[in-house]
């Protein structure tokens, strides 16, 4: 008993400096903090960059499926939609960096911002498409026989029942967007990700920050899945 109470005591010691040595010292805390709030800037951003175009882009595909107009808008969506979910998101990150803005000076979070912008649009796009793909056919011609035209029943009718059926998706293609961005380090971006790499290389001492790397993420996708999970209830509930 006694060997156990000396073991935990040298533990807790360990830990407790450790803990110092990280994050009190210095105020290394402020990296992830600085971190946590670069890395929902993009989050928050990249995620209304990628709900805009995945409804434009889910709009077209769907008009041209169920009319046959837009061939060629229909052909440059399915042509993005392949090269972006065809290829690594941190690629994507690195040519838009390196290539497309590398003579620029360029804000580094405006360009994390525009790449997972445009990979998420790709995802949501899909999924707003599979939404309206979802409503009965037999919508379309209920808003004929009101006399809306195409576009006055697709905003009206179609839309609205879509947008309900995928808000659950959504969420979660948000709570895949904020763990995605923890690559932005790449483009050497503090982001949160970052943030626990600079403690470890001024401490040499890897668990104590990427463990609170960890257990921040943890934390936000928790908070995130209880809010989908909620809305998920609250959707149900008005089925009824």
């Amino acid at each position: 008993m006694d060997n156990f109470l000396n073991w935990a005591k040298s533990l807790y010691a360990s830990l407790s400096d450790d803990f110092t040595l990280n994050f009190i010292t210095a105020d290394r805390w402020k990296y992830l903090w600085d971190g946590l709030i670069i890395t929902l800037q993009i989050t928050f951003l990249s995620a209304f960059i990628g709900i805009f175009l995945g409804f434009i882009i889910a709009i077209i595909r769907s008009t041209y499926e169920m009319t046959g107009k837009s061939k060629l808008l229909n052909a440059i969506c399915k042509f993005y939609l392949t090269i972006i979910r065809g290829t690594p998101v941190v690629i994507q990150l690195l040519i838009i960096y390196f290539v497309i803005f590398g003579s620029m000076p360029v804000d580094k979070i405006i360009v994390a911002v525009i790449a997972f912008g445009l990979n998420s649009g790709a995802y949501v796009a899909e999924i707003i498409r599979s939404g309206i793909s979802s409503i009965e056919k037999g919508q379309f011609e209920a808003g004929r026989s009101l006399g809306f035209n195409y576009v006055q029943t697709m905003v009206y009718i179609i839309l609205p029942q879509a947008i309900k059926n995928v808000i659950p998706a959504l969420a979660n293609e948000f709570i895949v967007l904020l763990k995605e961005t923890s690559i932005a380090g790449y483009i050497a971006l503090n982001d949160l990700t970052r943030g626990g790499a600079i403690i470890r290389s001024r401490t040499y001492s890897a668990f104590m920050p990427l463990v609170a790397v960890a257990i921040i993420y943890l934390v936000l996708v928790m908070l995130l899945s209880a809010g989908v999970t909620r809305l998920e209830r609250r959707l149900k509930s008005s089925d009824h």
